[in-house]
């Protein structure tokens, strides 16, 4: 129980390191909840710094989403420890500590902790973003769809009521981070895979 505790607790505050805006910082770019769409995630780095920038930043958000369930995987028996790791990653992300709460969206995370339950599922998700994406040139209804039928891959994969209801915790986070997207897509005005994304909502001022 203690064990399972700490790695909860180790999980959130990993899932705090914003890589985003470590990786601005130290390569010189605007903060990212201030420049581009306002959000801290690979997305926005890359259109404020270029690939390399938003690669770095890619790697860093998957490895804290897969690093600590990996490592509750080796330390624990309870699938519902192991899953409760993987959200308290996942809300880290979302809701930094380290950064006034003021986290991504999670979708690299989230495959990060997936890719850390089951890697048939994570490749499962990956291959349902991609082809919506292909299809849609919506990247976020790619990343909505493949987190919907996510919990349905790793109940598949690892017949782990714990494990699809992590991803389904997940999803439910997900649409919450994404509402601002649905309601472009309900209207017609995301923009496209491509396109330059218009940051509808000031982020908040940052002392």
């Amino acid at each position: 129980m203690i064990i399972d505790t700490g790695l909860i607790i180790a999980g959130y505050l990993l899932g705090s390191v914003a890589s985003a805006i470590i990786v601005c910082k130290l390569l010189g770019l605007p903060d990212p909840r201030q420049g581009g769409s306002g959000n801290p995630g690979a997305t926005n780095v890359l259109r404020l710094g270029g690939k390399k920038a938003a690669a770095i930043t890619l790697a860093g958000d998957l490895l804290k989403g897969f690093l600590p369930v990996l490592a509750a995987a080796g330390l624990s028996r309870s699938d519902t420890a192991i899953g409760a790791v993987g959200i308290a990653a996942f809300l880290g992300h979302l809701y930094p500590v380290f950064f006034r709460f003021q986290g991504g969206k999670g979708i690299a995370t989230a495959f990060g902790v997936v890719a850390g339950l089951s890697w048939v599922s994570v490749l499962a998700m990956a291959a349902t973003w991609l082809l919506m994406a292909r299809l849609s040139r919506y990247s976020s209804l790619g990343a909505l769809t493949a987190c919907t039928l996510t919990p349905g891959y790793i109940w598949l994969a690892t017949a782990s009521a714990a494990f699809a209801g992590t991803t389904a915790v997940i999803a439910v986070f997900t649409y919450w981070r994404h509402r601002g997207n649905i309601r472009r897509l309900l209207s017609g005005t995301e923009p496209r895979i491509g396109e330059k994304a218009v940051a509808t909502e000031q982020p908040p001022a940052i002392n």
